[in-house]
């Protein structure tokens, strides 16, 4: 916190606060949770809390996320009652359970604060952070090895294949064989109607 106060600037607090807090995350969780911790300081300093106070807001903020993001399931209710806990450990005087480090004014202040600039946000914050899941699809086909050779069954489809085959090319002949006889064949009728024609003319 002494680090913290001294710094003005937001490139140098988010600096800062990814050092203090190690973290080591991908974009866009890094920048998504330095802009978390940013403002919560930001939030200190406006309300004019002490050093003590914003390291502890710190914590009870980074406690809630990471109870947010521990589990993939909804639950919002175990958030919402997890921080008013600890929002309670902190405002009550309690040795050694609780300390009574916020006011009642500042624990008004920050409950409003944690639920408009997080737990509104709750299921965004839940997408992000959670790891995506991918499906590795792989597909094998009974009838084949690992080598690539094929079996009784692959080799019976190739003898369907090359039969159908065979069968087309027969049919294919056969049809141009019929085509060429009906031609000739019209060819022959238009003949023999010339040559009687021819004699009729005559």
């Amino acid at each position: 916190m002494e680090v913290i106060d001294k710094i003005s600037s937001i490139p140098d607090l988010e600096s800062a606060l990814c050092s203090v807090f190690r973290i080591d995350l991908p974009e866009p969780q890094r920048e998504v949770l330095l802009e978390l911790y940013v403002h919560t300081v930001l939030f200190s300093r406006k309300h004019s809390l002490k050093k003590e106070q914003t390291s502890a807001l710190l914590s009870i903020i980074k406690s809630i996320h990471e109870a947010n993001i521990e589990t993939l399931s909804n639950n919002i209710e175990h958030c919402v009652k997890y921080y008013k806990e600890l929002l309670l450990c902190h405002s009550v005087r309690r040795p050694p359970f609780s300390i009574n480090l916020f006011s009642f004014e500042q624990v008004d202040c920050i409950l409003k604060y944690i639920y408009n600039n997080y737990l509104i946000h709750y299921k965004l914050y839940k997408y992000i952070f959670t790891p995506q899941v991918k499906l590795d699809l792989s597909l094998t086909y009974s009838g084949i090895t690992d080598h690539g050779s094929t079996t009784v069954e692959d080799s019976s489809i190739a003898d369907v294949e090359n039969t159908m085959e065979g069968e087309i090319q027969k049919e294919t002949q056969e049809t141009s064989i019929t085509d060429n006889s009906s031609i000739a064949s019209a060819s022959t009728s238009d003949l023999k109607t010339l040559q009687s024609k021819r004699s009729d003319s005559k």
